[in-house]
């Protein structure tokens, strides 16, 4: 017959009490320090980055900047003393006051398309830049062949890219019941994190659609920061969840850079 050894209950008070210390301190450097803070960072948001394909339509044609001109746009950016960061930079600066270079710029890229790692991730590493790519995860899972793969998004990711989730297919996340956001947001989150290590804290609102209810849900899932289609370039901290960013279309060419970021096309108090 076994005896239980008798409980040494200073030393499991001991243990208890060190892991709730743990899992407080973890929680409160999730909210950060409590202090208000706006901080000017502009985000730039890129979609296609590739040639134009024969049959593109006004919108495939907006979305897209052609890979020399993106290239131009990188030295226009690294000539004017703009630096990148990652929004986990952004967050720690927001939500804890840690420094950021002078001039701080994200690179963000949308949907996960093949050019991002035919295109993009070249260029970014030939000028010493770091992006974020948010993934739309379903098709990555179902080896759709105009996004990425799993493979390709791990050698960016180990390469010092942020590899983030954009929902498992893409849908709009306003006026959605829960259970429908829990299985776009958590799932993508939950593949981010399954095959790169990745936090996956990151999210991108599929076409800048979400509202009340999805705000709720993206706490609940520890989502960090959020980015939206909203213009702007001032981060705020109490907004976090709600980040504007600068839209980079075809037409932006390199020329348009500087009036992008001279913010004079921005409403005043963005």
């Amino acid at each position: 017959m076994y005896m239980l050894a008798p409980m040494r209950w200073p030393h499991f008070t001991r243990l208890l009490i060190l892991g709730l210390l743990l899992i407080a301190t973890r929680a409160a450097a999730a909210q950060g320090d409590g202090t208000m803070r706006r901080i000017h960072v502009p985000i730039l948001m890129y979609h296609y980055v590739s040639p134009l394909p024969p049959d593109a339509d006004d919108i495939r044609r907006d979305l897209t900047v052609l890979p020399d001109v993106f290239e131009r746009q990188l030295v226009y950016l690294a000539n004017e003393g703009y630096q990148t960061i990652s929004l986990y930079q952004l967050y720690d600066a927001l939500m804890n006051g840690a420094p950021l270079p002078p001039k701080p710029i994200i690179l963000t890229f949308d949907d996960g398309y093949i050019d991002h790692y035919q295109y993009v991730f070249p260029a970014l590493q030939r000028h010493g830049m770091t992006g974020t790519f948010f993934v739309i995860t379903g098709r990555t899972d179902s080896n759709d062949p105009a996004y990425m793969s799993w493979a390709q998004i791990n050698e960016m990711a180990r390469a010092g890219m942020s590899m983030e989730p954009h929902t498992k297919y893409h849908q709009s996340l306003s006026e959605r019941d829960r259970d429908f956001l829990i299985y776009e947001m958590l799932g993508s989150q939950e593949s981010i994190t399954a095959h790169t290590g990745g936090k996956g804290r990151m999210l991108a609102y599929p076409a800048g659609d979400y509202d009340a209810n999805t705000l709720i849900i993206a706490r609940e899932l520890d989502y960090w920061l959020a980015v939206t289609t909203q213009p702007g370039m001032h981060q705020v901290s109490s907004s976090r969840l709600e980040l504007p960013r600068v839209r980079v279309s075809y037409n932006t060419g390199v020329s348009g850079l500087p009036y992008l970021l001279g913010g004079s096309w921005l409403v005043q108090g963005q």
